[in-house]
């Protein structure tokens, strides 16, 4: 029987969650304006992280949803989980999350968040959570730097004065996916782009999970797939009050700190 009702998640500080990043994440590169930070424990251990900031290319990305305030949106920038977590951690942990989100910050309507479809997976575990799939872009933005062989995002690029090198570096071989989680359902009505089917991932044969090319079948591109766990890899927001921002998964009573 699974035990990810077992697992507590709760508000961290950036120190944790960073660390957790650094160890966990596939990239091991931690987003530097992530500014809501949530921990994920089993048996009082910290074992995974989710990161929360304002997305980079706010201008761009707030129109997707017509109305949105400029602190209507949030994007999640990282999320990182320890092998020891139970299957099913990773939607479970968003929920909750998304349930604090919602409880907490009213002012803030959807989240966005993105599938590396080039070294991690095609974002599987957002379909699995309640996310619409609104994006398929061929990567553009990671690429290798041919010396150190490390892979970098154009963005990081520019800010270590790389930019020009970067333009010339081999750039990764897959696609990046876009996907949204309404935490104002209302808000739903007012996307401005095309849903995409999941099954259209399948069907251009851009299917990738734990870093390796794969082939979808029609079942996992239902909208809530049971088979396909795994590790994924505003302005200011007020302080959250650490009293307030604890919930066991158990019954969504506030956990113990």
């Amino acid at each position: 029987m699974s035990r990810a009702k077992d697992i507590i998640i709760r508000a961290i500080s950036a120190k944790d969650a960073n660390a957790v990043v650094r160890r966990m994440h596939y990239s091991r590169k931690v987003v530097p304006n992530s500014q809501l930070h949530f921990g994920v424990f089993l048996d009082g251990r910290l074992e995974g992280a989710m990161q929360f900031g304002p997305s980079m290319f706010k201008d761009s990305i707030r129109p997707l949803v017509s109305g949105t305030g400029w602190n209507g949106f949030i994007e999640l920038n990282r999320m990182a989980f320890s092998g020891k977590l139970p299957r099913n951690s990773e939607s479970r942990a968003m929920a909750v999350a998304f349930r604090l989100i919602r409880k907490h910050y009213s002012h803030i309507e959807w989240i966005v968040s993105f599938a590396d479809g080039t070294q991690c997976g095609d974002g599987a575990i957002y379909r699995a959570s309640g996310f619409v799939l609104t994006g398929i872009k061929k990567n553009s933005q990671m690429a290798v730097n041919a010396e150190t062989g490390e892979v970098m995002h154009k963005i990081a690029a520019y800010h270590h004065g790389l930019e020009y090198a970067h333009s010339g570096w081999e750039k990764l071989a897959g696609f990046q996916f876009r996907y949204i989680y309404f935490i104002n359902t209302e808000a739903k009505s007012r996307l401005t782009v095309p849903l995409l089917p999941f099954s259209k991932i399948g069907d251009m044969g851009m299917g990738m999970y734990k870093g390796k090319k794969i082939m979808r079948t029609k079942d996992q591109a239902l909208e809530h797939p049971s088979s396909l766990d795994g590790e994924i890899p505003i302005r200011a927001l007020r302080t959250i009050n650490r009293d307030t921002s604890t919930e066991g998964t158990n019954d969504g009573t506030k956990a113990k700190s």
